[in-house]
């Protein structure tokens, strides 16, 4: 008899899925990776992240895998390069966003060692975990998301109001916002 897995309702399809069963959740500590999941929150704005994962590829292969270094470089030939790329979203001012908080990005390594300690500092250096019944119950955003929020737009980010902040903290572990219903709730706690 094959065994049931219960999941929170919100995958629909199998990107979805894979993205939900592996990695959402599932605590970040290495930056590029942290970095990457900033920068996909910021241009997800106003759009699914459905629309942003099925561009992810795309996204690693035009912001050279999200290496803060060289995005921190971009001149107006990157940027046009970019608006011109249909496999990304070609917003000016997300595009500009991403070479701002590549800049900016590096100047918290430099500050805390690495944006991963920086980052870890607003929940104490582990997970907070909720105990959800349902989608309802989920927040779109927290006192600690408006904080994050707050210092990084004050330390010169851009797209990273609250509910980005949130959705980040949920995408990189920072929260466990899956269902106490979900196999992954218990897996991550």
């Amino acid at each position: 008899m094959k065994k049931t897995i219960t999941r929170c309702p919100w995958p629909t399809d199998e990107l979805y899925l894979a993205y939900h069963d592996h990695e959402w959740g599932v605590p970040v500590h290495e930056d590029r990776l942290l970095f990457e999941f900033l920068i996909l929150e910021g241009a997800q704005a106003g759009l699914s992240w459905h629309t942003v994962l099925k561009k992810r590829a795309n996204y690693r292969a035009a912001f050279d895998n999200f290496e803060p270094e060289k995005i921190a470089r971009y001149g107006e030939k990157q940027v046009a390069a970019l608006l011109n790329n249909a496999g990304i979203i070609r917003n000016r001012l997300k595009i500009a966003a991403a070479i701002q908080n590549a800049r900016s990005f590096l100047k918290v390594q430099a500050e805390f060692g690495s944006f991963d300690a920086y980052l870890w500092r607003f929940v104490d250096g582990k997970p907070i975990i909720n105990r959800r019944q349902s989608m309802p119950e989920v927040p779109s955003r927290t006192a600690i998301s408006d904080q994050m929020s707050k210092d990084l737009l004050k330390r010169g980010f851009k797209f990273v109001g609250s509910t980005i902040c949130y959705a980040n903290m949920q995408a990189v572990g920072l929260v466990n916002d899956h269902l106490v219903t979900c196999f992954r709730h218990e897996e991550l706690s």
